[in-house]
């Protein structure tokens, strides 16, 4: 079960390339990005989306914390050199949209572009060409996400991934937190403190009359004008009584 997508920070992409960047005409065929989380907090990983850009191999590393008596985090290698392009010269897949979840056995999904455009696209939005793609490793109490792309042709003038979603894990086993204000409601199943408060079903039934008066007061209301206690415009002092 999903949390929800997670607030995280990338940093700018890093090309690899041999020899000096500003003599060599070729063009760095693998690129770095660094995914961290804010605050430092683990997260287990439920899902990784993402919209590929002229990348045809990705792989995942993975920082995780040590457990429990161990100090320090170790870097691990989640997924290893996933094919995202059929033919890294054919453009077939260049910007397909890819999940990978661990609730599937790890399994990497594509999504044609073409499914993802146009009116309806929510409803055209669906499985497809699913490859398994075995994790590694389980991607629990992760800190940072490397991903590392490769373009090994030289056809494209770039080559990234876009559009990146990083899903929580829900752990059902453990409690959610409870707001102050919920947790110190009374349970049911605890009796009600309501000494020196007047008994509720007298209250109930004090409401329920005045609320029948009401209505029988609203239903017998006439529209008609009184009028003026006059005659012939001039008032008669008889009409006048002393109390």
């Amino acid at each position: 079960m999903s949390n929800g997508p997670v607030d995280y920070v990338a940093k700018t992409p890093v090309c690899l390339q041999i020899g000096d960047a500003a003599t060599n005409s070729l063009r760095p065929g693998v690129c770095v990005t660094d995914i961290v989380f804010p605050n430092g907090k683990p997260i287990k990983i439920q899902k990784i989306s993402f919209k590929n850009y002229y990348t045809a191999f990705l792989s995942l590393r993975l920082l995780r914390s040590e457990e429990e008596g161990q100090d320090g985090a170790k870097w691990v290698t989640c997924l290893r050199n996933f094919p995202l392009m059929a033919n890294p010269h054919d453009e077939a897949g260049s910007q397909d949209y890819f999940s990978v979840s661990r609730q599937q056995g790890a399994a990497m999904t594509a999504v044609p572009r073409e499914w993802c455009v146009g009116t309806g696209a929510c409803l055209r939005y669906l499985m497809c060409q699913a490859t398994t793609a075995p994790m590694l490793v389980e991607p629990d109490d992760v800190t940072s996400v490397r991903l590392i792309l490769r373009q090994p042709s030289s056809a494209w003038l770039n080559f990234n991934i876009e559009e990146i979603t990083i899903y929580d894990c829900v752990n059902e086993d453990t409690e959610r937190d409870v707001p102050a204000w919920l947790s110190s409601l009374t349970p049911a199943d605890e009796p009600l403190h309501l000494q020196g408060l007047p008994d509720p079903e007298t209250v109930s039934s004090s409401i329920q009359q005045m609320w029948a008066l009401t209505e029988v007061m609203q239903s017998s209301q006439t529209t008609a004008s009184v009028g003026r206690f006059d005659v012939d415009g001039c008032y008669d002092v008889n009409l006048l009584s002393y109390t």
